[in-house]
């Protein structure tokens, strides 16, 4: 299913865990240092570097683009780290998160309340995403080099929804089918 990051605030209330989506449109970059600078943004009332009403944030560090390309390997980073930072970005307004592995329950209750995703993209593959992103431009906190804030226009993202508005979870929906199928196995043995 193709997704315009302007259309994810519908989007969002009818995608569903499981579902593989390819997202085109502006997105931002932030890793953990990021992700404490915002919350110090936030508690002193000052605006975050990027206008987060219905955006989509890549929890990536790319590195720096090598000749000719726009960007270097940019791969997702393990989302948990973003985790205390995630719901209060949400409920004023961020719409989407992208990054590998589970959230906590904090998050998901969030990612609940705000109507918003969460995607999982691929893992180890940072060198085949960066074929996907087709303008990048650091637009704060630059002296944090690769985990520097960027603005990214992607096109055909793949991303699968690992986290719905309705609680929907690949990774608990996932560990319990394998259960199962390992019961039902060993009852046959």
């Amino acid at each position: 299913m193709k997704i315009d990051v302007s259309q994810l605030a519908e989007a969002a209330k009818t995608l569903r865990a499981g579902d593989k989506v390819e997202l085109s449109g502006q997105i931002y970059t932030g890793r953990d240092a990021a992700h404490k600078r915002f919350a110090q943004l936030i508690a002193n009332g000052e605006p975050l570097p990027f206008p987060v009403e219905n955006a989509a944030i890549y929890y990536a560090g790319p590195t720096a683009a090598k000749e000719g390309m726009v960007i270097g390997s940019c791969g997702p980073t393990t989302s948990g780290r973003m985790d205390p930072y995630a719901p209060m970005l949400l409920d004023i307004g961020l719409k989407a998160m992208i990054g590998k592995g589970e959230r906590s329950s904090q998050v998901v209750e969030a990612i609940k309340r705000n109507k918003a995703v969460y995607f999982c993209a691929i893992g180890g593959a940072g060198a085949l995403a960066c074929r996907c992103i087709e303008e990048c431009e650091v637009i704060a906190f630059e002296e944090l080099g690769c985990e520097s804030v960027k603005r990214l226009y992607v096109r055909d993202f793949p991303l699968i929804v690992a986290t719905d508005c309705l609680g929907g979870n690949i990774y608990t929906e996932g560990r319990s089918a394998y259960d199962k199928r390992r019961v039902k196995s060993s009852i046959a043995k």
